[in-house]
């Protein structure tokens, strides 16, 4: 078999297109291949599909393709163009490669597969690719997922944000919490930031929210109270964050007795920190015995850390006035204490309890928030950090958004032979 027949079925090339030249270059690893196609041909206008004469080529294309015999493989192509009556002069579809990029319909879907799995950088070695190549690969690969995605508002969204860099640069992140999905990344967590997704959708559109969790910013509660209707009914606030401010509270309060019991010399709290922060069922085995002789010792931490333990009971309740009766039992039990953080962090949670026994009813958390932002951080390591806000939202949505990043080869031939 000689080479045009051989890559004539590597290539899958069908009638009209045939291969007129191969040239393998051992030196550079490297196979060229020329493509052409018969003349007596009709080519089909990209708007209406109407078939027409061949107005003229365009200048030679050069595609990257798949490897063979880890040799790299090139093919050219001038591809003509249509003159169509209604139209005007238009570029075809490219049987080969999209329109604008220089990589071949499999190659490029290669390339994706592997960011997904490795960092650009890596792709780039493993392939003989410039970066940018690679990094307008997966750009290309977003805006045409982003494109294909139905214009829809989730019914149920969660809100949060991301570190971008150090010193305070944060993304906002909207989730689709049923389809796990991110839907929109913005520059910093103002109100504004949120308000720009909002937005995008008509009141009608928003009306059909039923639910929002997010943290209690204030931002975002601004930002959700000005664009959703009936917002006070269907924000809640995360059970994570919500936790957070009494965990925050044992800590302070270890802080203070260890070191007040320090300067007695004893030291009982020394090393204890993340025993009193895990919930009992994620303490390690080889930890459990310290942990619960600490937790049955007369310290202010150890009454701190059951009062912490209690509020998780909270979100066990069904009914939303249940929920209110346990808080404000909760509520009495943190506030005569007498442990100066948790006294406080109970005054924090009852400001904000409205929208904490909404959890009663949409039973939603930023659980799914939390696995993407887990997720987003393993991109950044893997990519060693990005340049710049633009790159890092590509990411975000390359890796979260859940898109159709492929491109797709025209389903129908874009050549025929002329008929008559």
């Amino acid at each position: 078999m000689d080479d045009k027949k051989l890559f004539t079925k590597i290539l899958k090339l069908k009638a009209p297109w045939f291969i007129t030249k191969v040239n393998t270059d051992e030196e550079l690893q490297q196979i060229d291949v020329w493509v052409d196609h018969e003349k007596n041909i009709q080519v089909m206008c990209p708007k209406c599909e109407q078939f027409y004469s061949v107005y003229d080529h365009a200048p030679e294309r050069v595609y990257r393709h798949l490897n063979v015999c880890q040799m790299k493989m090139f093919i050219h192509i001038r591809m003509p163009r249509v003159n169509c009556p209604e139209h005007g002069v238009l570029q075809i579809y490219s049987e080969f490669g999209e329109n604008g990029s220089d990589m071949t319909y499999e190659f490029e879907k290669l390339i994706i597969d592997f960011a997904k799995e490795c960092s650009i950088q890596a792709i780039g070695r493993l392939y003989d690719i410039h970066w940018d190549r690679c990094w307008n690969t997966v750009e290309r690969a977003v805006n045409r997922g982003q494109k294909r995605k139905p214009h829809a508002l989730p019914k149920r969204i969660g809100v949060d944000e991301k570190s971008f860099a150090k010193g305070h640069k944060y993304e906002t992140i909207v989730t689709d919490i049923d389809n796990g999905t991110v839907e929109f990344v913005c520059d910093d967590r103002q109100q504004e930031s949120l308000a720009s997704y909002y937005k995008q959708f008509k009141q009608e559109e928003l009306a059909n929210i039923q639910a929002v969790a997010m943290d209690m910013w204030d931002p975002f509660i601004a930002a959700t109270k000005a664009h959703v209707p009936d917002a006070d009914k269907k924000i809640v606030f995360d059970k994570f964050h919500v936790m957070g401010y009494a965990t925050k509270a044992v800590d302070k309060t270890r802080i203070a007795e260890h070191k007040a019991l320090k300067e007695a010399g004893d030291e009982t709290l020394k090393g204890t920190k993340y025993l009193w922060l895990w919930n009992e069922e994620n303490v390690p085995e080889l930890r459990k015995e310290a942990y619960y002789a600490l937790k049955a010792m007369d310290l202010k931490t150890a009454k701190a850390c059951a009062i912490k333990d209690n509020l998780r009971h909270l979100w066990d309740y069904k009914y939303e006035a249940c929920m209110r009766k346990y808080f404000d039992k909760w509520y009495f039990w943190a506030t005569h204490s007498k442990i100066t953080p948790m006294i406080s962090a109970a005054k924090t949670i009852k400001t904000h309890i409205d929208h904490i026994v909404t959890y009663a009813k949409h039973r939603i958390t930023n659980a799914l928030g939390e696995s993407i932002n887990a997720k987003i951080e393993k991109v950044k390591r893997i990519a060693c950090g990005f340049r710049n806000r633009a790159h890092y939202r590509a990411a975000i949505f390359f890796h979260c958004g859940g898109l159709d990043l492929y491109p797709r080869p025209p389903v129908k031939p874009c050549l025929r032979y002329r008929i008559g």
